[in-house]
């Protein structure tokens, strides 16, 4: 099922950080992480992901460094102390707007 952009965009960066959370990713490893957790309904394209990252890594959310992998240089984001209370931040956003929704989608008319 293709989801509405709009219901999207605005919680991409909390997700993103939610998986930056755990441990220091590259792209394309944010990529098929966050399409496989989804079961395939988040298909995140190179050209929407890093400008999202140099987004928040211009608010200090992330950081980033390279490192050699097998011979290939890649670079690798790493969420920041602000980027964690940030996090945290919007995930009780986010549960009490889903709560919300929840409760007026299941009136019964």
């Amino acid at each position: 099922m293709a989801i509405d952009r709009s219901l999207v965009s605005g919680s991409m960066g909390m997700m993103i950080l939610r998986l930056l959370s755990e441990k220091d990713m590259y792209g394309y490893e944010m990529i098929d992480t966050l399409r496989k957790r989804s079961e395939n309904v988040f298909e995140l394209k190179a050209g929407t992901l890093y400008p999202l990252l140099h987004g928040l890594e211009e608010k200090a959310f992330l950081t980033s460094y390279e490192q050699e992998v097998m011979g290939k240089t890649r670079k690798y984001y790493q969420i920041t102390r602000e980027g964690k209370r940030y996090l945290e931040q919007k995930k009780t956003e986010w549960k009490e707007y889903s709560r919300a929704v929840s409760s007026v989608l299941a009136l019964e008319v």
